[in-house]
């Protein structure tokens, strides 16, 4: 396991920071990227300051917020042991839904202690899309038997989460399924 300090943690990494005030980070930045980002390093980890979050350079740095704030510009903090290696090769990333079949995440398999399938960032990137696809347009579901709907969804999305299988394989053998019963 790779110990991330100021010197490498911007090296093809995968973090999520927290959300902070940004008046916790009112002293001047230790430094500043090329576009802008600002960087206050402690012992525990870094603050960020910046107006774009999710992929930098080579990283995927997520900020976890608690509130809807429209203001561009955010700070975020991390500890160092926040920190995992990122790389597009090997199967590092799993897929969570939450209970209401409203939102679609990822986490790097080193702070999940899931038992869900593991892919690439491609791999991941592509699924999540798909995922997001079935949540928002549920026409497809007409073609399933009335009062099944939350089921199939359900089972649909947890077969995309937890097999290798693609799309049209789940609705097809879900299908077969549902004409079988009647």
């Amino acid at each position: 396991m790779i110990l991330y300090n100021r010197y490498n943690f911007y090296r093809n990494t995968y973090c999520e920071f927290t959300e902070v005030n940004s008046e916790m980070c009112s002293q001047s930045p230790n430094y500043v990227s090329k576009s802008g980002s600002k960087y206050i390093f402690t012992e525990e980890g870094v603050y960020r300051i910046s107006n774009h979050w999710g992929r930098a350079a080579k990283c995927k740095w997520r900020l976890v917020s608690s509130t809807n704030s429209s203001q561009r510009t955010k700070a975020g903090f991390a500890k160092w042991s926040s920190f995992y290696r990122d790389n597009d090769n090997e199967p590092l990333y799993c897929i969570f839904v939450d209970a209401n079949l409203s939102t679609v995440a990822y986490k790097h398999k080193e702070e999940s202690d899931a038992a869900n399938i593991y892919r690439t960032a491609t791999e991941t990137t592509k699924r999540i899309r798909e995922i997001r696809n079935l949540l928002k347009n549920r026409k497809w579901l007409q073609h399933f038997p009335e009062g099944t709907h939350q089921e199939v969804l359900h089972s649909v999305v947890s077969e995309m989460i937890n097999s290798g299988k693609p799309l049209a394989i789940i609705k097809s053998n879900l299908m077969r399924h549902f004409t079988a019963q009647s």
